[in-house]
């Protein structure tokens, strides 16, 4: 196991470094170019060269990116133009509450996804089934960014249970250390199920698919057939073989739940780092829009990485030499 993952961490070293050759290359052709919200529209071409020439950007693209490459190996990543502050020192500031809502969603969607898609799966065209089916497509269709608006019109506008927007009450005085999480759990909640409800649709449905599957293979009856009970036979030997598609489902989860966060922070007020992501596109924060990706990148390799490792943990019969 420890010689697969030298070796899986070695070849992610190239992917990585082509991503971020990709990266630099898109965002560097973007319109308007990097620092263009520092240029003055009145200002005269001599001014505009020589400010251009002050930043590095006179020179060839290649020579941009190895001074660039440079410094991030320093582990500069460059300047935020509108947070005025490095993006290293950005990222530390949003990186947690992002990390703590992703997270919780993912939380959510594995605790209630999977058992759901047992259920469905051994209770194959029943009523529950034909409801938790409904649910997930349901899940998997609707707009995160309509069915958080509906959220909050119902939950928050309409019957006043839960806060706006934001990760703690303005103003709030907290006790213990109890109370001030508890406040940023109540904060959390709306924006956890709207994050979560795709991923626990779609973790619903493909363990239902792989249940479907294990549940009539032989080892299942004869567990049946020598007496055990039937949650030992579905839980600890049919769940197991299933968790294969659940795995890879989940490696490629945990960043798109950042991805989508973009969305869902938006809505909610909540002060991560897809609300960052917004403002440096639309504001064309360039260096902060890199950083931003590169942590993208890192966490979608780790996340195909353990999932290769949880595939030998599942499943004993899968070596790794």
């Amino acid at each position: 196991m420890r010689t697969y993952i030298i070796r899986r961490t070695l070849q992610i070293i190239p992917v990585f470094f082509g991503i971020v050759i990709i990266v630099f290359f898109i965002v560097h052709n973007a319109p308007g170019g990097p620092y263009a919200t520092l240029m003055d529209p009145r200002m005269t071409p001599e001014v505009r060269a020589e400010m251009a020439a002050r930043l590095g950007l006179d020179q060839p693209v290649y020579i941009q990116f190895y001074n660039w490459g440079l410094e991030a190996l320093r582990g500069n990543l460059g300047y935020s133009t509108i947070y005025q502050r490095s993006v290293i020192d950005v990222i530390k500031v949003y990186i947690g509450p992002t990390f703590l809502l992703t997270f919780s969603a993912l939380l959510f969607s594995f605790l209630v996804g999977i058992p759901t898609g047992v259920i469905s799966a051994t209770r194959q065209y029943s009523k529950t089934d034909h409801i938790l089916t409904v649910f997930s497509l349901i899940g998997i269709s609707m707009p995160s960014f309509f069915f958080g608006l509906l959220l909050l019109q119902f939950f928050t506008i309409q019957l006043g249970w839960t806060p706006f927007s934001g990760m703690r009450t303005v103003g709030a005085v907290y006790p213990s250390v109890f109370s001030y999480w508890a406040d940023i759990g109540w904060h959390m909640l709306l924006p956890v199920i709207v994050l979560g409800l795709g991923s626990t649709a779609s973790f619903m449905r493909y363990t239902r698919s792989a249940m479907l599957e294990v549940v009539r293979q032989d080892y299942i009856r004869n567990a049946r057939a020598k007496g055990l009970k039937e949650q030992v036979v579905i839980y600890r030997h049919a769940l197991r073989n299933a968790l294969i598609p659940i795995i890879t489902l989940l490696g490629f989860w945990v960043p798109g739940l950042l991805s989508g966060a973009v969305i869902t922070e938006s809505i909610f007020g909540w002060p991560g780092m897809g609300r960052v992501a917004i403002r440096a596109a639309m504001n064309r924060d360039y260096p902060l829009l890199l950083g931003i990706n590169m942590l993208l990148s890192i966490l979608t390799l780790a996340g195909n990485l353990l999932a290769d490792i949880f595939y030998g943990i599942a499943d004993p019969r899968i070596k790794y030499d």
